[in-house]
């Protein structure tokens, strides 16, 4: 099992959200949790496109930390 990293950003309309190891991969909603949902179906229909046209799985590499800084 694979754990790609998404990046979710609020939007004027909802949310949007990507993961930057699976370019033009993206998914939008009204709710944070409904785009965590459709991101998670958007990666596997993405990667099951990948598969059947013999394209290489990339690996996930990217991670994510915070910094905390005074106001």
């Amino acid at each position: 099992m694979s754990r790609y990293l998404i990046i979710i950003e609020e939007t004027a309309t909802g949310y949007s959200a990507y993961s930057p190891d699976l370019p033009g991969c993206i998914a939008a909603g009204k709710a944070r949790d409904s785009v965590e949902r459709e991101m998670h179906d958007a990666i596997e229909f993405h990667l099951d496109g990948l598969r059947r046209a013999g394209e290489p799985i990339p690996t996930p590499r990217s991670q994510a930390s915070y910094c905390e800084v005074g106001a």
